[in-house]
């Protein structure tokens, strides 16, 4: 939820007043605190899953074929969407480490690594690892679409990673250090499960995004829901009615995994 916490106030010979905004992709879903009823999120909610439900059996011809046929495309979406996100945590781990590490060779190669995956598309990455790499080993669809993506998201992984670790006090490590444990130790038993509770709203909010990225992967003929509504168009040519009806069903998930994000958010605020 957007927050903004301003400074004290200053006199006008001091200068402009200085301000912090805080941004995070849950701006729209309503906390428990929330009285208001009809706020953005619920009202985006209740349209959505009205209009899927009118579509459906109003006009059940062709939208409830359409969603019978897409809708069997989620299994697949989803099951990349976990292996990528776990995969990406572990390239994310390393690479979050590397970047505070004392190492500069570490320090280099994950800096590396950051800047070259985010400057390229990951479409082009999906496509270079499926059909290049492809001609030097066989990797099949669901493999290469779970490479690409955590391979891609390992890199913002990375960042929030280390902005976890340099968001805990310096003096957690000093103190763990002064009662005798390594730095290796000390990161392991303080200061990483400490970055788990400041990072973990975060990393739903790359699930969520990584989910509708997931989409790319019907370029290379993976049937998730995406790839299964345009062979359906490929047959009808009913093209307006079947992205509708994709667009509703990537909504309405995106809407649900949004609000159970918010849901651990708030717990994480309140423990």
């Amino acid at each position: 939820m957007a927050e903004i916490d301003k400074l004290p106030r200053k006199k006008a010979d001091r200068g402009p007043v200085t301000s912090r905004i805080d941004v995070t992709d849950g701006a729209l879903i309503p906390n428990r605190g929330n009285s208001l009823v009809f706020n953005s999120w619920r009202v985006t909610f209740i349209l959505s899953i009205v209009l899927l439900v009118l579509l459906i059996f109003i006009s059940p011809a062709p939208f409830r074929d359409i969603f019978y046929i897409t809708v069997k495309g989620v299994p697949v979406t989803f099951q990349v969407t976990v292996f990528a996100i776990l995969g990406s945590l572990v390239l994310g781990l390393f690479c979050g480490l590397g970047q505070v590490s004392r190492s500069r060779l570490l320090n280099t190669l994950a800096g590396v690594y950051v800047e070259l995956i985010r400057g390229i598309p990951l479409l082009v990455q999906l496509i270079f690892i499926y059909y290049a790499l492809g001609r030097f080993f066989q990797i099949e669809g669901l493999i290469a679409a779970i490479i690409a993506l955590s391979i891609c998201y390992g890199a913002y992984m990375g960042e929030i990673f280390r902005a976890g670790i340099q968001a805990v006090p310096k003096g957690q490590m000093e103190a763990a250090i002064a009662l005798g444990m390594s730095r290796g130790q000390a990161l392991r038993k303080v200061i990483l499960p400490q970055t788990m509770k400041i990072i973990l709203p975060a990393i739903g909010n790359e699930f969520i995004a990584m989910l509708k990225d997931s989409s790319l992967v019907s370029v290379i003929a993976l049937r998730d829901i995406l790839r299964r509504g345009r062979e359906y168009i490929s047959r009808t040519f009913l093209s307006l009615e079947t992205m509708l009806m994709v667009a509703l069903i990537y909504l309405v998930i995106t809407l649900l995994l949004s609000r159970i994000v918010a849901l651990m958010e708030e717990r994480m605020k309140n423990e």
